[in-house]
């Protein structure tokens, strides 16, 4: 980049979590980042696309300034108007149509089959049926959800036929707010026939997988793709909650070489170019075998502090890189911690927030801490079960990134933090 030009980077939903790893990508004294449309408005309520591409225009049209690049790292709407904006605006970026193969579950299945057998068993449930039947191919217990859907809303863990009807029954109330805009979406594509008439209201039964849960995180550049990390996924012990995620991964490197071969396979089938993507998969270490869970368009900003304490820069670099059509290799092991981690704080009772600590507390604990950033989550007076975004199993209190040695400081810095921050709640008022 040279010194005379400064670039203009829109991100879409651009939150302040993200703005200091942003600003700590390589270069950056040379870039303005730009909001574009609010995280509110791009998860609120039911979502309408159309609305959505006016309102960034409206902003785009009245920028006085070249407009250099079109970036996000949200799911559905801002995965799939990244494209649709670059193409107007001439910025860099995938296909719609390679986004869309990545988040319609049906779709990305049906893709990931022609490049590996690394998935569970799965097939279309027919919503219309009466009352509600399994599919034939697909055994117990099996996960039922809608092709499109945030993080996991509306996907269910069922046991038996019993379960199956009411997770159908559920899914079917549910599955407009995010299939309905979607199916805009999908008109602006040339479909292949085994998608002919499926759209974006379809139901996915899946064969349900064990085991630990992995995430591997690349790009593509140029026709040729590349993994740049592998993390570890780590539960509550006896929950399906996340406790933290961890870079690097300790799974043999046989397993992590695996994880990248079929990575590259699958994401070469898909066809995209100039992104970046997050696979998330299941390994068993009693059959030593991988499964697919599922493929994000996006890299994840849950990582950017970790690739940052580990690597040296925070993993939005990649986007911003790809997105000016530059080099967007990141460096490696050249941070100042060997490990890193993404802890979440959770309760799993309701409550309501009595104390919260304060910015200058927060900023204390961090400068006492090397090697920590503390988001809280909730504000004082807030009732835990009012919080949005959440699971149906616990409440999300405290994301804390820490950066240590070895798993060992990891945690004793994450236990620091936790007595330090001083929550308090009292019992939710009675119904």
């Amino acid at each position: 980049m040279s010194d005379e030009t400064v670039k203009n980077v829109f991100v879409i939903g651009l939150d302040e979590a993200n703005l200091p790893t942003l600003r700590a990508v390589p270069g950056a004294d040379r870039l303005r980042f730009h909001p574009l449309l609010t995280v509110e408005e791009l998860q609120v309520g039911e979502v309408h696309l159309p609305t959505l591409f006016d309102k960034a225009r409206e902003v785009l049209d009245a920028f006085d300034g070249s407009i250099d690049a079109i970036v996000g790292y949200w799911d559905f709407p801002v995965s799939t108007l990244v494209p649709m904006l670059s193409e107007r605006y001439g910025t860099r970026s995938t296909s719609l149509e390679s986004v869309v193969k990545c988040e319609h579950k049906y779709w990305s299945r049906l893709e990931q089959q022609k490049a590996t057998d690394r998935h569970p068993g799965f097939d279309r449930v027919d919503l219309s049926a009466e009352p509600p039947r399994p599919p034939e191919n697909v055994t117990f217990p099996m996960w039922v959800k809608p092709a499109l859907s945030y993080s996991s809303e509306l996907a269910f863990g069922v046991d038996d036929e019993e379960e199956f009807r009411k997770a159908v029954t559920e899914i079917r109330e549910g599955i407009s707010r995010i299939g309905r805009p979607f199916e805009h979406i999908l008109e602006r594509i040339d479909l292949p026939p085994e998608m002919d008439g499926v759209g974006g209201r379809v139901c996915l039964a899946e064969e349900a997988m064990s085991g630990v849960q992995v995430a591997v995180e690349g790009y593509t550049h140029q026709g040729e793709v590349t993994v740049y990390g592998v993390l570890d996924s780590i539960q509550y012990p006896d929950s399906p909650c996340f406790l933290r995620h961890q870079y690097p991964s300790t799974l043999p490197p046989a397993v992590v070489a695996e994880l990248h071969d079929v990575s590259e396979r699958v994401m070469r089938q898909i066809g995209m170019d100039s992104a970046t993507f997050s696979i998330e998969y299941f390994y068993d270490p009693r059959t030593q075998s991988i499964n697919l869970l599922e493929i994000n368009p996006r890299h994840s900003q849950s990582h950017a502090e970790l690739f940052q304490y580990v690597d040296g820069v925070p993993n939005h670099h990649c986007m911003v890189r790809l997105a000016l059509g530059e080099d967007p290799r990141m460096p490696h092991r050249q941070g100042p911690y060997a490990m890193a981690a993404k802890w979440y704080h959770r309760w799993f009772t309701d409550g309501v927030v009595r104390r919260v600590p304060g910015p200058e507390e927060i900023a204390r604990i961090e400068r006492e801490t090397p090697g920590v950033r503390i988001e809280v989550v909730p504000e004082e007076g807030t009732r835990l079960s009012d919080l949005p975004g959440q699971d149906s199993y616990s409440y999300e209190l405290a994301h804390i990134f820490t950066g240590g040695a070895d798993e060992e400081e990891l945690r004793e810095k994450f236990d620091h933090c936790v007595a330090a921050l001083g929550l308090a709640f009292d019992e939710p008022p009675q119904e």
